[in-house]
C-alpha cells in the first residue's frame, strides 16, 4: 500500500499542485501590466529579430494557455490574452516561445533530439493510456500469462517512451526560459524590478514538466513493480 501511495498517489498530488501553482502565478502576473505596454506579439518579435530570426509566423490562437512554437512550421502560436496582452505573464510566455525558436535556429542539440523522439512520443501516448486504463485489470483477469503479459510490457516499453521525451523536455523548457529572461531585460521589454512577475510566470510553468515526469516515472516503476512481482510468483 505504501508503495502505491509512493508510485501513485504522491505524483498525483504533486501534479495537482504544479497546476495550481501555474494557474495563480499566471492569474496574478496577467493582471500586472508592464511599464512597456508592449504586447506579447511584440515582444516575441523583437526577441526572434534579436537572434535574427525572420522566418518564424507569430499567430493568435484560441485557449487557456495554450501557447507554443511548432518547429515543423516555423510558427509561434500565443493564446489571445499572450498575443495582444501587455502584461508581465503575457510577456514572459511570448518570450519563452520566441527562445524555442532561438534553439532551434541555433540548433539547441536537446530540441533537435526532443524532435527526433516525437513520433515515438505520438504512438507512445494512446498505448500508454490505455494499459493504464484497462490493462492492468485485463491482464489481472487473464492471470497475469501470455497476451496480459504482453500488455503489462507494452505498458512498459510506452511509459519508458514517454519518460525518455518528458526527461529530454526539461533542459529544452527550462532553456527557453533563461533565454527569455535575459532577453526580456538585455532588449529593455521590461525592468530589473518587473522581472519577479516573469520569473514566478515562468518557474511555475517549468514546474509542471517536472510534475509530468515524476508521474511518468511513478507509473512506469509500479508497472515494473507488478511485471517484477509476477516473476517472482512464477
Amino acid at each position: 500500500m505504501l508503495i502505491y501511495v509512493a508510485l501513485l498517489i504522491v505524483p498525483f498530488l504533486f501534479g495537482l499542485y504544479a497546476q495550481m501553482r501555474v494557474r495563480s502565478a499566471y492569474s496574478k502576473n496577467i493582471l500586472i501590466p508592464s511599464r512597456g505596454h508592449i504586447t506579447g506579439r511584440e515582444a516575441a518579435a523583437a526577441v526572434m529579430e534579436s537572434a535574427g530570426i525572420h522566418d518564424v509566423e507569430i499567430v493568435e490562437i484560441e485557449g487557456d494557455l495554450s501557447d507554443h512554437f511548432d518547429p515543423s512550421k516555423k510558427q509561434l502560436a500565443l493564446s489571445s490574452p499572450n498575443y495582444r496582452g501587455t502584461s508581465l505573464a503575457a510577456l514572459g510566455v511570448a518570450a519563452h516561445e520566441a527562445g524555442h525558436a532561438i534553439q532551434q535556429k541555433q540548433g539547441y542539440a536537446m530540441m533537435n533530439f526532443r524532435q527526433v523522439l516525437v513520433p515515438a512520443m505520438q504512438f507512445a501516448q494512446p498505448v500508454a493510456w490505455g494499459v493504464l486504463s484497462f490493462g492492468i485489470v485485463l491482464a489481472s483477469l487473464l492471470g497475469m500469462k501470455a497476451f496480459g503479459l504482453v500488455i503489462l510490457q507494452l505498458g512498459v516499453a510506452a511509459l519508458a517512451i514517454i519518460a525518455l521525451f518528458q526527461f529530454v523536455t526539461l533542459p529544452v523548457e527550462f532553456d527557453a526560459s533563461r533565454r527569455a529572461k535575459l532577453q526580456l531585460v538585455n532588449l529593455g521589454i521590461v525592468g530589473q524590478d518587473e522581472m519577479k512577475g516573469v520569473n514566478e510566470t515562468l518557474d511555475a510553468a517549468a514546474l509542471t514538466y517536472v510534475a509530468a515526469f515524476v508521474a511518468t516515472m511513478g507509473n512506469l516503476l509500479y508497472l515494473l513493480m507488478i511485471l517484477s512481482g509476477n516473476r517472482r510468483s512464477d
